[in-house]
């Protein structure tokens, strides 16, 4: 089984969860909850975002 990692966040999905969101050009986004979809949808960076991977990361918090 594959594995993928949230588009948003960056946590593991497990197979057979989560969401896929294609858009019409043809970029595929996957999203573990609803939490990183409508963040996502919002416009907001997940760089930019405390509890994402990215955040921690760029912000220096872990």
């Amino acid at each position: 089984m594959e594995q993928r990692k949230c588009s948003f966040c960056g946590e593991l999905l497990e197979p057979g969860t989560g969401k896929l969101f294609v858009k019409k050009d043809g970029s595929s986004y996957y999203f573990c909850t609803s939490k990183c979809e409508s963040n996502f949808e919002l416009g907001r960076l997940p760089r930019r975002t405390v509890w994402t991977e990215q955040g921690r990361i760029y912000l220096k918090k872990a």
